[in-house]
């Protein structure tokens, strides 16, 4: 916070859950001018936090394509004006010419690029309208950027700092060490994935679960199943209509149904910390992908499960995908991906470690004492 207040460039690697939203939001409206823009990739997140910044009397808007053009216009107005302290975009809103023009009218404090990770090839998320954010020192050369994310080897923070380019950052990465999470780790049939699952659940009966599948087909087959053994549970994924979705992601945040089965679209920026369990029913396509959804665990600081059920069939389904991809760079990072996932999953040596070691942080502890390795867990 301090670093931004005082108008540095800024590299943040933190967990989920670790504060990174508060690192910006407070230093945005503690300055008495100026508006700090957040790049953010997803929608319900930017409203999300609009809303809770407008409840705290800090003068927020989101511009995206779910308002109305009057409102749009009314939005960029106010900002121009100078009475917003936090303006949150999308990267395709921010890659548009005619944003670029007006936000040239704006006196902005700084530029916050969340989910930062999606700027490089090298990250687990790569999207290329992130790319264009490069453009951002050209246009505001003497603006301060923050880059924040949760899941970045050192080789993705090389990628960031030098696709945005930063000019001598501060940076602050936290330990990805979250020692109150319990990794299992488990190969299964069909038959004992639905056994386990069901054990799991009945374990956490009452508390708050996510289960990630790794299909919208299979995340209704999960819903159906536990359906019939008595246990509620909502759907998530991108087929749902956006209402439909609303409506479920609010029903399991107010504890009113405590399992979501959701494909990997659930998740990002999800603002609850009591979540006991995070069971996958198949493979990760990466590590990063892993500890990020993982990690929607424990973010109160208790102790809580991160169960994966993995079938062999699965890393036959991420090796044909890495297969087809045609552009030769991308396929040599989906095949690293694969292989470090695989290596992680088949290795006797401690979760927590490997995790770690992935980020390029070294542990020197022999036994974590939370993990399915550690706790000598029956494979």
């Amino acid at each position: 916070m301090r670093s931004i207040l005082d108008g540095r460039d800024t590299c943040v690697v933190m967990p989920t859950g670790g504060g990174k939203s508060l690192c910006y939001q407070l230093p945005a409206a503690l300055k008495n001018e100026g508006t700090a823009i957040v790049i953010s990739p997803l929608i319900a997140l930017m409203q999300d936090q609009v809303a809770q910044l407008t409840q705290m009397g800090i003068p927020s808007a989101f511009l995206n394509s779910s308002l109305s053009a009057a409102g749009q216009a009314a939005i960029i107005k106010s900002a121009r004006g100078g009475s917003l302290r936090l303006l949150y975009l999308s990267p395709e809103r921010l890659a548009r010419q005619d944003t670029l023009d007006w936000l040239g009218d704006i006196p902005i404090s700084f530029f916050a690029i969340d989910e930062a990770h999606c700027i490089s090839e090298w990250g687990h998320e790569f999207r290329p309208e992130y790319r264009q954010m490069s453009a951002l020192r050209k246009h505001f050369s003497e603006t301060p950027i923050a880059a924040f994310t949760a899941s970045a080897t050192k080789r993705v923070r090389h990628d960031i700092i030098q696709q945005l380019q930063l000019r001598e950052p501060d940076k602050y990465i936290a330990s990805f060490h979250r020692p109150n999470l319990h990794y299992i780790v488990k190969q299964c049939k069909a038959p004992e994935q639905r056994s386990l699952l069901l054990n799991a659940l009945k374990k956490y009966q009452g508390k708050t679960v996510i289960v990630y599948a790794s299909t919208i087909a299979r995340v209704d087959q999960t819903v159906a199943m536990l359906a019939e053994q008595g246990i509620e549970a909502l759907a998530y994924h991108g087929q749902m209509d956006a209402a439909s979705r609303r409506s479920n992601q609010e029903r399991w945040t107010s504890d009113e149904v405590p399992v979501l089965v959701g494909t990997n679209a659930f998740g990002l920026g999800i603002n609850k910390s009591a979540v006991r369990a995070v069971i996958h029913l198949a493979l990760p396509k990466s590590i990063e992908q892993y500890y990020q959804e993982a990690g929607r665990a424990g973010r109160d600081g208790e102790t809580s499960e991160c169960l994966l059920l993995w079938q062999r069939r699965d890393a036959g389904l991420l090796a044909y995908f890495a297969g087809a991809i045609e552009d030769p760079q991308e396929k040599r990072r989906a095949w690293e991906r694969y292989r470090e996932i695989i290596n992680f999953v088949e290795s006797a040596e401690c979760r927590h470690k490997l995790i770690c070691k992935h980020f390029g942080e070294s542990k020197t502890r022999r036994s974590c004492g939370a993990c399915d390795v550690c706790l000598g867990v029956p494979s």
